[in-house]
């Protein structure tokens, strides 16, 4: 049955659009790339959540989230009720995100000190998190503050966010500068291991369960073919498998 609907989504994707799938994606500029993932991660929230946003891409969330759904963002610096990204003359330079970007404080928010927030992180009270990552692992393992010798961005409150929120989504690109992200076993320093419970790129969405990955969506301009050969993380097709939305 999985590989029926393999081959039936497979047929259906223009297998020219992808040349070498892990260089960059192809047509599609960074920006694109960001709103492609933040706005399928935004799905994920349910009415009344609460939900802390990590650094980088992941702030970007907070954007698509509908008008009319009642999600209350939390940052890490202390800040319970973060409105949209902040930009131009008249923004209020007081009031920033974990990252140090602009945000609004949307009506009946709440500051606090940074050990009420960490409180809140990790003891459970956040429905959703969404984080960045240098490596994600086939068991829902985590690396996202190390590369040794070359890169450390610091471990900030992601570890407490990964073992405290009671769903942990990584949204990131599928790979860096011709790296693959998705692996097997991560290599580089972990920041926990197996608390990863979905992985969002500009490619596809993957559901860690206790069984490994399953491919549950993928992009429609990306083959299976294209998800395999930029993945080295072992994974298995959805037999409901679908095309996200882009």
């Amino acid at each position: 049955m999985e590989l029926a609907v393999e081959n039936k989504i497979s047929e259906k994707v223009n297998q020219s659009n992808v040349t070498n799938p892990i260089s960059q994606d192809k047509g599609l500029s960074k920006e694109k790339i960001r709103e492609i993932i933040a706005k399928r991660a935004a799905k994920e929230f349910k009415e009344g959540d609460v939900v802390t946003l990590g650094i980088g891409l992941p702030t970007a969330v907070a954007n698509y989230v509908p008008e009319n759904m009642h999600v209350i963002f939390q940052s890490e610096n202390g800040l319970l009720g973060v409105g949209k990204n902040q930009s131009g003359e008249k923004i209020d330079k007081r009031v920033i995100n974990a990252g140090g970007g602009f945000v609004e404080a949307k009506y009946g928010a709440s500051f606090y000190d940074s050990q009420m927030a960490f409180t809140m992180m990790r003891g459970g009270h956040i429905d959703a998190t969404v984080l960045g990552a240098l490596q994600v692992d086939e068991e829902g393992s985590l690396a996202s503050w190390m590369i040794p010798g070359k890169m450390v961005p610091g471990m900030g409150g992601s570890m407490d966010l990964v073992v405290g929120a009671q769903k942990v989504i990584i949204a990131m690109e599928h790979t860096s500068k011709g790296q693959i992200k998705i692996v097997k076993k991560c290599d580089l320093p972990l920041t926990a291991y197996k608390e990863v419970n979905m992985i969002i790129t500009e490619r596809c969405v993957f559901n860690v369960t206790d069984d490994g990955l399953v491919l549950s969506e993928i992009n429609p301009m990306f083959s299976i073919d294209d998800i395999k050969a930029s993945t080295s993380a072992d994974f298995v097709v959805s037999k409901n498998l679908k095309y996200m939305e882009v």
